[in-house]
């Protein structure tokens, strides 16, 4: 058996609340783990309530903000519909 033959595809589908430690922080869960975060980490909460810490490389590269959006953002109302279409059928795994 080839080992490309066995990747799947993941998606993150849960929501989670989260903040950037400003400070060291260190907590031993109710299972016991300890976990230990570093200025920048981000401490996060899932739904059920638990609560870990996730490096800042890796959490920055997983989730991404929602919320209001930023005072600098404008919606893209300038390209027509037919271009996005026509962008959109170009691409070949689109083609029948």
């Amino acid at each position: 058996m080839k080992v490309e033959s066995g990747w799947q595809t993941y998606r993150t589908r849960f929501l989670i609340r989260a903040k950037q430690l400003t400070e060291p922080l260190m907590f031993v869960d109710a299972l016991g783990h300890e976990h230990n975060g570093h200025v920048g980490d981000y401490l996060v909460e899932s739904s059920d309530g638990t609560c870990r810490v996730a490096p800042r490389e890796i959490f920055e590269d997983i989730y991404v903000p929602m919320g209001p959006k930023p005072a600098s953002w404008h919606p893209r109302s300038d390209v027509p519909v037919t271009r996005m279409k026509r962008r959109l059928s170009s691409r070949p795994e689109m083609q029948a």
